[in-house]
């Protein structure tokens, strides 16, 4: 495959490009600011799977009715420190936020929130979702399962999909918002990785992919086009395979927003369903939070005071490489590839955005 070339765009610019796409398709504007600053943030982090390039996907299920515009997340069975929130097809970006802060609320008054969060729309990057928490002084985990499209990822030793990438997050407040912030799909890599990877016509690495045959692949093609599809495989063989089947069971069974099963796949199709089982912790409420900021603060400089291989920097923990990147970003502009490019201005166009307005907006 022959690489393509690169587009430079502010974050800024990036962030208004975005949100007029999303206004001209109908959302109000406060709902096209949450969306573009959460896409854009993930494009700030190095998540580009997560970033911006999702809008024409967004777009096309907005139109499609399989995404609700200007939608707001419902508490529909209320049991005090356990709620059950549905956000009823919903901007994910959206209904996930307002069901972190219903279980912050509640974690604050009892302690501890279970948040059973169900039927949204993409919810984007979770560690979105953990940040918030962290903010708010809390610690907080997150399964997340999907469904509504076609299975990607294959059970440990099988050569077929049975689930997708399936995230699985963990949050722990820091100092001046440097929270570590563990956050990652249950597969090798994220479908929206992989897509990446086909726009820009670049192979993956060794290890991630298998054909449909069950072979081992680098061709990210195996999981796009008409078929036959193949499948990511799951990361730490057992271990990724198994915390992928908890994380369907966790976030789909146990909120009521269902697992990944032929009964919810659909497709030809490119809906997008989340589900997310949220536990959201008050430490103070626990060991006390003078007692465990402390020894956090101590173990992570212990952990970072290891010396690092040969080629390597320094030991970073969970958030810092994100963090880094942001500043880097920030700074010299976001990359995206001109295949993505070329679907977002057509989405642009789509919703009747001008090639003047394209420019104006985007400064390309």
């Amino acid at each position: 495959m022959a690489n393509v070339g690169e587009v430079i765009v502010r974050a800024d610019r990036l962030t208004d490009f975005v949100k007029a796409i999303c206004e001209k398709d109908g959302s109000d504007a406060q709902e096209a600011t949450i969306v573009a600053e959460n896409l854009v943030l993930a494009n700030l982090f190095g998540h580009d799977s997560h970033g911006v390039g999702m809008v024409p996907r967004y777009i096309e299920n907005a139109r499609a009715g399989d995404c609700k515009r200007n939608w707001h997340a419902e508490i529909v069975l209320d049991n005090g420190p356990l709620i059950t929130v549905d956000g009823g097809k919903g901007y994910g970006q959206v209904v996930a936020r307002e069901a972190m802060q219903f279980g912050i609320e509640r974690a604050k008054a009892h302690g501890v929130c279970v948040v059973a969060l169900r039927n949204c729309h993409h919810i984007g990057r979770i560690g979105a979702w953990g940040e918030q928490c962290a903010d708010a002084g809390l610690i907080s985990t997150h399964y997340v399962n999907v469904h509504g499209h076609k299975s990607l990822v294959a059970p440990f030793a099988g050569a077929e999909a049975r689930f997708t990438t399936n995230p699985y997050c963990c949050t722990i407040p820091g100092d001046n918002g440097e929270h570590i912030v563990l956050d990652f799909a249950t597969s090798q890599v994220a479908m929206g990785k992989v897509r990446v990877a086909y726009n820009k016509r670049e192979q993956m690495e060794p290890g991630l992919l298998i054909d449909h045959d069950g072979n081992p692949s680098t061709d990210p093609g195996v999981m796009w086009g008409n078929g036959p599809f193949g499948a990511i495989l799951p990361f730490g063989l057992h271990k990724g395979g198994g915390l992928a089947v908890i994380c369907d069971i966790l976030a789909g069974a146990l909120t009521g927003g269902l697992t990944h099963s032929p009964k919810t796949i659909k497709h030809n199709t490119g809906d997008i369903v989340n589900n997310m089982l949220s536990i959201i912790i008050d430490p103070a409420r626990l060991g006390g939070s003078e007692v465990w900021r402390q020894d956090t603060q101590d173990f992570v400089a212990w952990v970072k005071s290891s010396r690092p291989q040969p080629g390597v920097a320094s030991v970073l923990v969970p958030g810092e490489p994100e963090r880094q990147r942001r500043t880097d970003r920030l700074a010299k502009g976001i990359a995206i590839d001109e295949t993505t490019w070329g679907q977002l201005c057509d989405t642009a166009r789509l919703v009747g955005l001008s090639e003047a307005e394209v420019k104006a907006l985007a400064g390309v």
